[in-house]
């Protein structure tokens, strides 16, 4: 029995879907709300079911609404891949490219690098989501997430980027006012500026000597600043309040200009590479595969330091 499906509602939906509104739909698609609203309804009467739960404030799909979202872009972006194996664009990505990646690293160096890829395939359609809690990598909403550390899970394929360290700093007048910890255990003395970010313990630094097997010191650190920001924990270590563990890539520049000084340098923390993460589906993907490729060139250029 057929469902009544229309190919081009499958973009609709999707459209739909992802604006998470009728009114953003309608301004994504350039046509009026109540026209999205008429359309909808005429899905869902030609299906005999309900894909979305409306009230005045939101949207929110049903689960066949949900599986319909599913499959609606699945089918979509094997039209698109089918079409670019097929057609005279071979070799040449186009079509849309879903992009999730973390809130502080997306802004400084994942939206720029996409801004140049797009410069070089202005066929692809790039969205780009920075979330403070990214979604779930089994989540099939994104083509593509940047993510730290590689990921245990075996249904999704991960490609290393960039190395990346954290590292232990402080501005030079904090250090000169308080004096720089010779060991890991001195760091419990000191003014230490937490961030509360993910599954972390918080307040907990693991380090290890550069070299030295086991597992290393585990030091309960405290101060009296903490933030679920990065961009925060960051300045307030310029300002000279304590000393910060950070990812490199958030304070290299820092660093490099002397405004932050690293302590402990001779002793590493647990590694958090760069990594793109995808669907096992879309490695065949031209607009996946070229926007890894890019990234991670684009990475190696940013994150060399003399």
């Amino acid at each position: 029995m057929s469902t009544g499906l229309q190919p081009a509602e499958l973009g609709f939906f999707v459209s739909l879907a992802t604006c998470g509104s009728l009114s953003g739909a309608a301004r994504e698609l350039g046509v009026s709300t109540a026209a999205v609203s008429k359309r909808l309804a005429q899905m869902e009467a030609r299906l005999g079911l309900p894909l979305v739960n409306r009230t005045t404030r939101r949207m929110s799909l049903t689960p066949d609404g949900e599986v319909l979202l599913a499959h609606a872009r699945r089918i979509l972006d094997d039209i698109a891949d089918l079409d670019q194996l097929l057609g005279a664009s071979k070799g040449q990505p186009k079509g849309q490219l879903r992009v999730n990646a973390t809130l502080g690293f997306g802004r400084l160096h994942v939206a720029p690098a996409i801004s140049q890829y797009a410069l070089r395939y202005p066929e692809v359609d790039v969205q780009l989501q920075l979330s403070v809690r990214p979604p779930p990598l089994t989540d099939d909403q994104f083509d593509v997430c940047i993510r730290f550390g590689a990921p245990a899970d075996a249904r999704v394929i991960a490609k290393k980027l960039a190395n990346n360290r954290r590292l232990l700093c402080a501005s030079p007048g904090y250090l000169a006012a308080r004096g720089a910890p010779a060991s890991p255990a001195d760091l419990a003395r000191h003014n230490c500026i937490c961030i509360r970010q993910g599954d972390d313990a918080h307040g907990t630094w693991r380090l290890h000597r550069d070299g030295a097997d086991g597992p290393g010191e585990t030091v309960k650190v405290r101060g009296n600043l903490a933030t679920n920001d990065g961009e925060t924990a960051v300045n307030w270590a310029l300002d000279g309040h304590g000393i910060l563990l950070r990812a490199e890539w958030d304070v290299a520049r820092y660093l490099d200009s002397g405004r932050l000084v690293q302590v402990l340098p001779q002793f590493l923390t647990p590694d958090a590479d760069i990594y793109a993460v995808y669907p096992q589906h879309r490695q065949q993907s031209a607009r996946v595969r070229t926007l890894v490729a890019f990234l991670a060139q684009a990475f190696d250029v940013s994150f060399r330091r003399e």
